[in-house]
């Protein structure tokens, strides 16, 4: 009977007031509705918030995933990086800054390119991303943009760009800006190539991403409420010294106004851009066998 006599620890009571329950990387706050969003069901809703329709960001690598077929695909060009060739330095040098954007976004340039095919069809498509210095475009930026337009030429595959950007990268100058030529002569090239290229503007697309490839797409599609213009608001209303109307370079204002073709939800965007496809890379419509080969050839490489 010694177990009857052994001796337990007394329970300790903690004050109410000292009583902490831990919800750190449980729940989400919602910025569209102030919602207490379980993180769990805010990841199974492709970060959607479900009472408001909310759009978090999300990664590069998560929107190249929810693109294509099963999630899979081949990473392009990834020893396309910046360098530092301004030598340039503000209140950090251009090489640390690039560091720090490297250890923070996990990726080694503001863009991730990928070909796969979605709903069967060859797809090159890239996504970028604000943890890497804003989303910047500098060089490597539009030589992995150009690179992979003309993978779609040689491969007869379309072209998918989701974009999400402060604009041209202030740090390599007129470089920077060099980029938004290079690549629209690269679009105008598939233009005449009979492809397709397939524009999607998230929150935020602005700069010179927005004056350039962003508004370029034969189709060009916005999420809900994502910000869209070259110059932001407050920039707009300083130099006009007028306030401006409400939402304004909001994704359904641009819709209002001509400026863009749809806004469809992320949890849609898939089998939208699906649908798309199946009507424009459709070799019965244009007559182009070479689409179909190319088809046959993305599905066996899978």
């Amino acid at each position: 009977m010694a177990w009857f006599n052994k001796k337990s620890k007394r329970i300790e009571v903690v004050p109410p007031d000292q009583r902490v329950v831990k919800t750190e990387n449980v729940f989400v706050k919602c910025d569209g509705c102030e919602a207490h969003l379980f993180k769990g069901e805010l990841d199974d809703g492709q970060q959607v918030c479900k009472h408001c329709g909310f759009h978090f960001r999300i990664g590069a690598r998560d929107r190249l995933k929810l693109l294509f077929d099963d999630g899979k695909f081949t990473e392009l060009d990834t020893e396309v990086i910046s360098v530092d060739p301004l030598e340039f330095t503000d209140s950090k040098p251009y090489p640390e800054r690039l560091t720090l954007a490297r250890e923070a976004s996990g990726l080694p340039e503001a863009i991730i390119c990928g070909s796969g095919t979605v709903g069967d069809h060859p797809v090159c498509a890239g996504a970028m991303d604000m943890l890497f210095i804003g989303g910047s475009m500098g060089s490597a930026v539009g030589e992995k943009v150009t690179r992979l337009i003309e993978r779609a030429m040689n491969e007869r595959s379309a072209v998918v760009i989701f974009s999400a950007s402060g604009g041209a990268r202030m740090q390599e100058g007129t470089l920077s800006l060099m980029q938004m030529a290079k690549i629209s002569a690269a679009l105008a090239a598939l233009d005449e190539a009979r492809l397709p290229f397939i524009s999607v503007l998230t929150d935020p697309t602005t700069g010179g991403v927005t004056a350039s490839f962003a508004m370029l797409g034969d189709v060009i599609i916005a999420e809900p409420k994502a910000l869209i213009g070259f110059a932001g608001p407050r920039v707009i209303e300083q130099t006009i010294r007028q306030k401006l109307p409400k939402d304004f370079q909001r994704s359904e204002f641009l819709l209002e106004h001509g400026m863009i073709d749809d806004i469809v939800d992320r949890r849609e965007l898939r089998a939208y851009i699906t649908k798309l496809l199946n009507f424009i890379m459709n070799p019965e419509i244009h007559g182009e066998s070479d689409i179909e080969r190319a088809r046959r050839r993305a599905i066996s490489r899978n």
